[in-house]
């Protein structure tokens, strides 16, 4: 199976966009592509013109070849959408479902059962939620896709988690080069890929400890909270998310 998509118009003004299913050659499907988020009007989301945007892989295991759209819907921070074409059997066509993940983007990654591909992202609701963009720490984000659904299923990968974690900590602790003057987004990252190994306990004391000797700082301060208040609105962000129970 193969798949193409073209679209006309010069950045960012698409239009026209449309994706070709090919089987043995010969076409079997063609859809006008428009989304939720950008009309008709949505770009390829790659970086260079000979980075393919479409991709036949196997989301579900042992189940068909799926076809994964990348698109771009323009903005400022925004935004990775991602259309997979699946073929439903009782329909006799293929149906479509978008998900947008916002800035961080996504990757497809072989780590599911079989060796079917998931999607590989961050946490885009932790984005300006205590600080600035450039500053905010996003946790890791596994998604798959089965039956025409997206489900987050980050839990089951801990040793990913645990990288990123670790990845996290150790930038929270270079910030004392800066005397810790904006590091509520890392913390927030890192606390969230914490609860999601079941290190409760652990989050919370070093939040405690952190916060005495002033280290949870938010450049945005006032605006956004530092200190024992980011503590508090952390938890109950966490907990707002799915983090905590």
């Amino acid at each position: 199976m193969k798949a193409t998509f073209s679209v006309s118009g010069t950045f960012p003004q698409a239009k026209n966009g449309r994706l070709t299913i090919f089987r043995s050659g010969k076409v079997v499907d063609q859809v006008a592509v428009s989304s939720q988020w950008c009309g008709h009007q949505c770009w390829p989301n790659s970086v260079s013109s000979k980075q393919s945007v479409v991709h036949v892989v196997r989301l579900a295991p042992h189940g068909p070849l799926d076809i994964v759209l990348d698109l771009y819907s323009g903005g400022a921070h925004c935004c990775a959408i991602e259309q997979v074409y699946y073929f439903d059997a009782s329909a006799g066509k293929y149906k479509r479902v978008e998900h947008d993940f916002g800035d961080p983007g996504i990757k497809l990654v072989p780590l599911g059962k079989g060796g079917s591909d998931l999607f590989l992202t961050a946490d885009d609701r932790f984005a300006y939620a205590f600080t600035d963009y450039a500053a905010s720490g996003m946790p890791i984000e596994i998604d798959s896709f089965s039956k025409g659904t997206f489900q987050r299923v980050t839990k089951e990968f801990p040793q990913l988690i645990a990288k990123d974690a670790m990845q996290y900590r150790v930038a929270f602790f270079d910030a004392a080069s800066t005397k810790y003057d904006d590091t509520a987004g890392i913390a927030a990252a890192w606390a969230a890929d914490e609860d999601m190994l079941g290190h409760f306990s652990l989050v919370r004391s070093f939040l405690h400890q952190e916060s005495r000797a002033g280290r949870l700082n938010s450049a945005l301060y006032p605006v956004q909270p530092s200190g024992a208040k980011f503590v508090v609105a952390l938890q109950k962000f966490l907990r707002h998310n799915g983090y905590l129970n």
